[in-house]
């Protein structure tokens, strides 16, 4: 069985060993990656990643679950400030693709988790639509939005974000790193959304 490390120490090299394997996973695979390339990677003994990980599931189902934390916490603190429902929108959505300009193998390790271990990739995503379908409803009853379905909304919204996320930061990656969200990229899909959500459309 792995453990939770103790010392700092110790969470520092199990971080070492998730930033190995994000890279591993986003490059290779899961079924091409290995434990031996892992350990490599974090420069630490086998012996030593069997202190924290099971296997390879384990850190993969791990890394997913530290990948939507990690996500979930940029864009929190992004909207905390917002004074309404659209401006946290966008807000949140230039989180999102900042964090998946800074980590752009967040895309294809999801989209891994649906044959590798779909329990993970549904944590992912319902760890999302559950926060965003309670602020959506709770914006939508005080009226700074239109009245929508919050959780068909939350879904949509996040499928708008993963998409033009792939389309514009993933598939133009590069020797040097994923690119940032053009500015009209951006600015077209904020200028989509707030036509959906805006409470004064007719």
């Amino acid at each position: 069985m792995s453990s939770a490390p103790r010392t700092a120490r110790g969470r520092a090299t199990r971080d070492r060993i998730l930033d190995s394997a994000l890279k591993v996973f986003g490059e290779v695979g899961y079924h091409d990656a290995s434990i031996v390339r892992i350990t490599e990677g974090a420069g630490v003994a086998m012996g030593t990643f069997y202190l924290y990980f099971e296997g390879k599931l384990q850190v993969f189902n791990e890394l997913v679950e530290d990948l939507n934390r990690r996500m979930r916490h940029r864009m929190t603190q992004a909207i905390a400030a917002a004074p309404n429902r659209l401006e946290a929108e966008r807000a949140g959505f230039r989180a999102f693709f900042e964090f998946t300009t800074e980590v752009p193998q967040l895309y294809r390790i999801i989209r891994q988790a649906e044959f590798v271990s779909p329990e993970a990739m549904h944590l992912h995503y319902g760890r999302i639509v559950d926060g965003y379908r309670k602020a959506l409803a709770a914006a939508s009853d005080a009226g700074e939005i239109a009245p929508v379905d919050p959780e068909v909304t939350a879904w949509a919204l996040m499928g708008i974000g993963e998409i033009i996320g792939m389309r514009w930061i993933l598939w133009q990656e590069g020797s040097d790193g994923a690119p940032p969200i053009p500015d009209d990229v951006f600015e077209h899909t904020l200028d989509f959304i707030t036509r959906a959500l805006r409470p004064d459309k007719e």
